[in-house]
C-alpha cells in the first residue's frame, strides 16, 4: 500500500500470488484471498485479522467489494468448474454459474467488478472475454474484443457513467464499453508509451489508476491525459 506520492505505507505478505485477489471496503478494511487455504481474509490496514469468509472446497481467485450494498463478490474455481458467489453479512446468498440455458458462464474469473446498475462484470482469461450478468445473475452479454483475436482481458473497472473499462494484455491497451456492450474507444495504447496493462480502478473523483506489470508502476489518468507516473517498489 502506498500514498498518493508513491511512498510505501504498508507491506502485507499474503502467501499467495495471483491477480485481482484483493479489495478495500468503504470503511477501510483490506480483503484478500488465500487461495490454498480457501478463505477470504478481512484485515485492518496494519494487517490485524478481523474476520474471514470460508469458500469451502472452492479456490477464491478474485474479489470485489460492492459500494452499492456492502456485499462481497468472489470469483472461484473447483475441479474445472467456476462461479461467482455473493456474500453479505450473514453469509453466502447467491451463486452465479450458468445462464438460463444451462451454459457455463465462467472458466477462470480472475478479475471482477460491479457497475452502477448492479451488473457484475468479469474478466475471464480462459474464455478471452468479459462476461456480464445482471444483479440477479442473469446473463446479459459477453465482450470478446474489438481489435481481432488477441483480446486478453485482465483488470476491469467501471466509472460513474456506467462505462466498463478493461485492460487488454494482448494488444496492450484499455477498451472502453458502455453498460450495454457497445464499444466506445481504445485508450492508453502501446503507441502512447504505456505497456503491460494489468489492473485498473476509478476513484471517487473519476481518476483512473492503471497498474503496469512490467514497469512496476501505477499511472494516474484524467480525461485520457497522464497526470503522473508513480514508481512503486517491487
Amino acid at each position: 500500500m502506498s500514498n498518493s506520492n508513491g511512498v510505501q505505507l504498508q507491506k502485507i505478505e499474503t502467501g499467495d500470488q495471483g491477480k485481482g485477489f484483493h479489495a478495500v471496503t468503504s470503511d477501510g478494511y483490506l480483503m484478500y484471498a488465500v487461495k490454498n487455504q480457501k478463505v477470504v481474509v478481512k484485515t485492518t490496514l496494519d494487517n490485524k485479522i478481523t474476520g474471514f469468509i470460508s469458500t469451502k472446497s472452492w479456490k477464491p481467485l478474485s474479489i470485489h467489494y460492492s459500494r452499492i450494498n456492502g456485499d462481497i463478490l468472489v470469483g472461484m474455481r473447483n475441479i474445472g468448474e467456476a462461479k461467482i458467489t455473493r456474500f453479505n453479512r450473514t453469509g453466502e446468498i447467491q451463486d452465479i454459474q450458468r445462464d438460463n440455458t444451462g451454459h457455463v458462464l465462467y472458466s477462470v474469473p480472475h478479475y471482477l467488478t460491479e457497475n452502477a446498475n448492479g451488473d457484475i462484470c468479469t474478466s475471464d482469461i480462459n474464455y478471452c472475454a468479459v462476461v456480464v450478468v445482471n444483479k440477479s445473475g442473469q446473463y446479459r452479454f459477453s465482450y470478446t474484443g474489438h481489435l481481432g483475436p488477441e483480446f486478453r482481458p485482465y483488470g476491469i473497472c467501471t466509472d460513474v457513467l456506467g462505462h466498463i473499462l478493461v485492460c487488454d494484455n494482448g494488444m496492450h491497451c484499455i477498451h472502453v464499453l458502455d453498460q450495454d456492450s457497445e464499444f466506445l474507444s481504445i485508450i492508453l495504447a502501446q503507441q502512447q508509451g504505456i505497456d503491460s496493462h494489468c489492473s485498473l480502478c476509478v476513484d471517487d473523483e473519476n481518476y483512473l489508476y492503471v497498474g503496469l506489470s512490467q514497469s512496476v508502476q501505477v499511472s494516474t489518468i484524467s480525461n485520457g491525459i497522464s497526470l503522473s507516473d508513480i514508481s512503486l517498489s517491487p
